[in-house]
């Protein structure tokens, strides 16, 4: 009978365990570490990516005021007009020319829409938290702002377009004031002949034209306060285009 000699197991050391159990912790650990490194440079890319996207929406924005402040000003400046046009109609009911630009420049308002695309995206994707807080700071104030005008537009600004327009469909003739509502459209007034609507009023209640000229003193003013807010946005918004070029390089 042939004797199998024993084989004798090799017991591990007690630092032997603990290597093992280090160097599993440490590559579980770099794993980690690296994943988490990969995902922070993914998410920083992305919120720059949603920076640049809103980086355009402003450009777009600021376009846009640029022409709707020239728009009220133009408003601006032809509704001064008023005053002497007052006098001019306080001495003859029938000398109304001077009623027309400010009948044309009373009638309707151009407001501005923010540029949504992207802050859509930010708050439906959960996009603001991959943001830093000064960028996510930056643009909250901007919608806050434009909230701002939202609510002088809903309130303050509609009030006055509606009571000027109300009193004026009270005083004003028909057939003056139709052929505006297609200049309103976006179609110029330059070829329409006053003379041939016939004339503007057709009331001689002066009361009630009184009043329709301090309705008109008070869209005059709301415009201002419109512009002046606009302006204010016009900041805001040229002040993002700045940080966020200076910041991230955009047009380099």
């Amino acid at each position: 009978v042939h004797k199998h000699p024993h084989h004798v197991m090799h017991k591990k050391k007690w630092n032997e365990y603990l290597l093992e159990f280090f160097m599993l912790f440490l590559a579980v650990f770099l794993g980690f570490v690296a994943e988490n490194i990969r995902e922070h440079i993914v998410e920083k890319e992305r919120a720059k990516q949603y920076i640049e996207s809103l980086y355009e929406d402003l450009k777009n924005d600021t376009t846009r005021i640029n022409t709707l402040m020239a728009y009220d000003q133009e408003k601006v400046n032809s509704l001064t007009a008023m005053y002497n046009c007052y006098d001019t109609v306080s001495a003859n009911l029938l000398s109304t020319a001077c009623m027309e630009p400010l009948v044309k420049y009373s009638r309707s308002n151009k407001g501005f829409v923010l540029t949504q695309r992207t802050l859509q995206q930010l708050a439906n994707a959960g996009g603001y938290r991959l943001l830093n807080k000064q960028d996510a700071d930056s643009i909250a104030a901007y919608e806050n702002a434009y909230r701002a005008y939202l609510d002088f537009q809903g309130t303050v600004f509609q009030t006055a377009q509606d009571n000027v327009r109300n009193t004026l469909n009270r005083i004003a003739n028909f057939k003056f004031i139709a052929p505006l509502q297609v200049t309103t459209a976006g179609f110029s007034s330059d070829s329409l002949d006053v003379n041939a609507r016939g004339p503007l009023l057709i009331t001689n209640d002066r009361l009630l034209i009184n009043q329709w000229f301090n309705e008109l003193s008070l869209y005059l003013r709301t415009i201002s306060g419109q512009l002046t807010i606009m302006i204010q946005l016009k900041t805001r918004a040229t002040g993002l285009l700045k940080f966020y070029n200076s910041k991230y390089h955009f047009e380099e």
